[in-house]
């Protein structure tokens, strides 16, 4: 090779398809079995630009435990229903819908705000992108957050869920558009 000829980078494909056999494993968005105590039910739709539903995107989330503890437990594709591992996966339904059960968060950090990490991928996505849904209670928590309070104060809504009556959370994605979720970029990844 020229030693002055440079290579030209090859051009990023997007992610997927995603084959049922491979990614899907029994209960995989159940970090605990429904109903067990102290267990909410996390949902929402992911939407394109236009606003319109996307039926095949995959997500998967990490948190703390509800006293805000990183598991350490083996074996996150084995569900017993009973071991918080931490760790969830669901592909949304063909309306664009998904749902996990597990635990509202703990802090990790004392006065910090309890999240729950949400990495996204789908057809048409050249990069798996990442966000933070955060509980909606702790006012005060919310507002001292390091990255919550780096934001335009009209963008740090698309990161904190919405509660509901039965105690769930709420949490839309908008890829694009006027609702757009605050995405996070990692260097070197």
């Amino acid at each position: 090779m020229n030693p002055e000829q440079k290579l030209q980078p090859t051009p990023a494909q997007t992610v997927g398809p995603f084959y049922g056999y491979a990614l899907p494993f029994d209960r995989d968005n159940q970090l605990l079995a429904p109903g067990l105590p102290g267990t909410i039910r996390l949902h929402g739709t992911v939407y394109d630009g236009a606003g319109e539903p996307i039926p095949d995107v995959l997500l998967e989330i990490w948190q703390a435990d509800s006293a805000g503890n990183i598991s350490r437990e083996a074996g996150s594709l084995v569900r017993d229903g009973y071991t918080f591992t931490g760790w969830g996966r669901t592909a949304v339904d063909g309306a664009g819908n998904y749902t996990f059960t597990t635990v509202n968060p703990g802090a990790v950090e004392e006065g910090a705000a309890p999240f729950i990490s949400l990495l996204i991928l789908g057809r048409g996505l050249t990069h798996k992108l990442h966000t933070r849904i955060y509980l909606p209670e702790d006012e005060e928590a919310l507002a001292g957050d390091q990255l919550l309070s780096s934001l335009p104060r009209e963008r740090r809504n698309s990161l904190i869920a919405a509660r509901e009556t039965d105690g769930g959370l709420r949490f839309d994605v908008y890829l694009q558009g006027e609702n757009e979720t605050v995405f996070l970029s990692f260097p070197g990844a």
